[in-house]
């Protein structure tokens, strides 16, 4: 009886220090935020990476294909990062582009000449409008540090991005969604109509990128 009562005290022992283990690997989960910015920017990347081939490939505009270019490089290393990352953190990514990013990787398929460079603009305008807020806000509301340095790290690219793609909307005559004058959104703007309390959900990215209906109104200069 004693031998059994020492295994059960044992056994209680040990129950009792696998508790704060199983405690302290729940807390080091990523929070919500950092998952979901995890999904969303290697959404993005996996798009900008198909959108820049197509803009090399079809792009009649030799700006456009620069641009192309440049993004595919960048988003490219971007992920590296994002893909590690997430790998530590054992977040699982998805392995295509959202559905409407796809859909806007199919019409881009669908068009030549000027009605491709003028599209692939429009869309990768208000594509780094939402990828820039969703950035912003991982800066300002996530908790994982690694996390955090992913979008710290991201921000002035995608801002890179933008400017460079407002300066060739400008001379194509492609309207141009309004932001700040830095081409930097305010964190929690309007990336999705319904509402911005989430942190860019993986796929709303490019959720509006038909060519010139982005969520955010036209600015009265072109």
């Amino acid at each position: 009886m004693l031998g059994i009562k020492r295994l059960g005290l044992m056994a209680a022992l040990v129950v009792v220090g696998l508790a704060p283990a199983a405690a302290a690997q729940a807390a080091a989960q990523p929070s919500t935020q950092d998952t979901q910015y995890l999904q969303a920017v290697h959404q993005v990347n996996l798009f900008e990476i198909t959108a820049g081939n197509l803009a090399e490939q079809k792009g009649q505009n030799q700006q456009v294909k620069d641009l192309g270019k440049m993004f595919v490089t960048d988003h490219t290393q971007l992920d590296q990062t994002v893909q590690s990352t997430a790998q530590q953190l054992n977040v699982q990514l998805p392995a295509d582009p959202t559905a409407d990013q796809q859909k806007v990787l199919d019409k881009l398929n669908n068009l030549n000449g000027p009605e491709f460079d003028k599209a692939w603009v429009t869309a990768q305008l208000a594509g780094h409008v939402q990828a820039i807020q969703a950035t912003q806000t991982e800066i300002s509301q996530g908790s994982e540090q690694s996390v955090v340095q992913i979008a710290q790290d991201a921000l002035p690219v995608l801002q890179a991005h933008y400017d460079a793609l407002v300066a060739l909307a400008q001379t194509l005559g492609v309207p141009v969604p309004q932001t700040s004058a830095s081409g930097t959104p305010s964190p929690g703007g309007t990336t999705s109509p319904g509402g911005t309390e989430s942190p860019a959900p993986g796929g709303t990215v490019t959720e509006e990128p038909a060519p010139g209906t982005t969520e955010t109104p036209v600015p009265s200069q072109s």
